[in-house]
């Protein structure tokens, strides 16, 4: 834990699912994931995942993912482990989301159901920091299209996996920068913030 944040590896993942929680029967329709370390992407990650249910309209109309362009994508118990590969273990690799108690939800609960070991990753989440890092007058609000507004993010959240990750890879770099005045350096003292 005492790793540099600059030699630090982060997944900054995102997902889009058919509902708001995992135990309300939900699920996972696509994960977009891109690997950074030291300000360099590393690697990307993107798959649609067919949920196994039809994808309700209001979530459809929020992402664009339709059940027409999930019929013939794989299955979680497919990805899940090739999501894994490309994450790493807990002692490379520090997970990153906006608002990472929904993603981690649904991504353990994922693990679970593919009966696949979920790592126990190191977990940061960008809306906590921003909360920490950022004032009302700076940003009104958390959500990362605020925020992606706020940093000029090269990315545009549009709920979408992929594009989501990307606009939160230069969330979290814009908050790095800021936790310099706050002499946060290593991942050990960003945990703890």
């Amino acid at each position: 834990m005492d790793r540099s944040l600059a030699e630090t590896t982060f997944i900054v993942v995102d997902l889009e699912t058919t509902g708001w929680s995992p135990g309300s029967g939900a699920a996972i329709t696509e994960i977009g994931a891109v690997k950074v370390c030291g300000g360099e992407i590393l690697a990307e990650f993107q798959s649609l995942i067919n949920p196994g249910s039809p994808i309700p309209e209001l979530i459809t109309g929020i992402t664009g993912i339709s059940d027409e362009m999930v019929l013939n994508s794989p299955w979680i118990n497919e990805v899940m482990p090739m999501f894994l590969e490309f994450c790493g273990s807990p002692e490379e690799s520090v997970l990153v989301a906006h608002n990472a108690p929904f993603d981690m939800s649904f991504l353990i609960a994922a693990a679970e159901s593919t009966h696949n070991q979920w790592p126990q990753f190191p977990i940061i989440d960008t809306a906590y920091l921003a909360r920490k890092l950022l004032t009302k007058d700076e940003v009104p609000n958390n959500k990362l299209g605020t925020l992606a507004a706020y940093y000029g993010t090269q990315s545009q959240p549009n709920h979408r996996a992929l594009d989501d990750s990307r606009a939160t890879v230069d969330v979290l770099h814009g908050l790095f920068e800021r936790l310099g005045t706050f002499s946060v350096t290593t991942l050990g003292e960003l945990i703890e913030f």
